[in-house]
């Protein structure tokens, strides 16, 4: 799915290490559905987190009518370096998933 965040964030290295499990196709698909949304919660929990409660209502406004030049115009002028912190929060998870999928592998 493509979300105002999809050019900042990559999966391609976890996909990779989903494809090396031996998984039927269906339980590969679901478990990348599981990752993109959790991918998105956590990003979403981030960006939340950054914003004042009345600005809140505003961003969740914009994501709502899907239109990712007004969230990035909103969010660049509420919230300092905010693609950096997308991206940290991005990274800190990938890394949490790849600790879990060669957990995974190895079990």
């Amino acid at each position: 799915m493509k979300y105002f965040f999809s050019h900042l964030i990559k999966l391609d290295s976890i996909i990779i290490e989903l494809d090396k499990l031996d998984l039927s196709p269906e339980q590969k698909l679901h478990l990348a559905n599981l990752i993109d949304s959790s991918l998105y919660h956590t990003i979403l929990d981030a960006v939340l987190s950054e914003l004042p409660l009345s600005d809140r209502k505003v961003f969740l406004n914009h994501l709502k009518e899907n239109d990712h030049s007004k969230i990035w115009q909103f969010l660049n002028e509420k919230i300092d370096n905010i693609e950096e912190k997308i991206k940290k929060t991005a990274d800190d998870l990938k890394l949490e998933l790849h600790k879990d999928l060669k957990k995974a592998k190895n079990e």
